[in-house]
């Protein structure tokens, strides 16, 4: 699970989980403290000892640049996987990251694409733009092949668990400073199962645009 710094971070509200209908699947919904859906968030599930191993996570990913903005806002990755950066801006960039599991600094000149950079660590880097300090994204690098994205709606869907006690971790950028990810435990049986997760969030403009955090 990704390192928290105190550049992202988070406070949890307390987790509510309810159980049980018909196909073996884990619903995940997160929420802020308004109740209003939350994307972007990470959730890592901690199969039982018993569980087969679930499927591999996409090993290549494409990190565009656009209207001075990273897209999308934060990428899981195997260890070991890569992600290239495209410039589809009208400017150029300076991609960096100070960060521990990775560091690099390089040029993307508009319309162009950068080579491959090689995540070899897990952890969590913070990659920023050294020309529009506004511009972050974040690269989650696991071992764990049970971690997904929310959507728009808030929502992962985890399908086709094997029944057993999960825990689950749940992390987002833009968590309160010094708090861990938020946690939860849950049964997942013959059928479907529902877990609602609440965080505390920063707004994106109050959070620091520093990127010489733990990352």
């Amino acid at each position: 699970m990704p390192k928290l710094s105190t550049y992202a971070a988070v406070a949890m509200l307390p987790l509510l989980f309810a159980g049980s209908a018909a196909a073996s699947g884990l619903d995940v919904t997160v929420l802020d403290q308004g109740g209003k859906p939350v994307e972007s968030a990470v959730v890592s599930l901690t199969a039982p000892s018993a569980a087969p191993p679930g499927p591999p996570l996409p090993a290549e990913s494409v990190i565009n640049q656009d209207f001075e903005t990273f897209f999308p806002l934060v990428t899981i990755l195997p260890t070991g996987g890569s992600v290239t950066f495209r410039n589809s801006d009208k400017t150029m960039h300076q991609v960096y990251s100070f960060s521990a599991i990775k560091r690099f600094a390089f040029e993307v000149d508009v319309g162009h694409t950068s080579p491959a950079v090689v995540f070899d660590k897990p952890g969590t880097a913070a990659i920023g733009c050294n020309i529009h300090d506004q511009m972050i994204t974040y690269v989650v690098v696991t071992d764990n092949p049970y971690t997904k994205l929310s959507d728009k709606t808030g929502v992962i869907r985890f399908a086709d668990l094997a029944p057993g006690h999960y825990a689950a971790e749940v992390w987002h950028p833009d968590l309160a400073p010094g708090a861990k990810p938020a946690s939860a435990e849950v049964d997942v049986g013959a059928g479907e199962t529902a877990l609602r997760v609440a965080l505390k969030l920063v707004p994106r403009h109050m959070a620091p645009m520093s990127h010489m955090g733990n990352y």
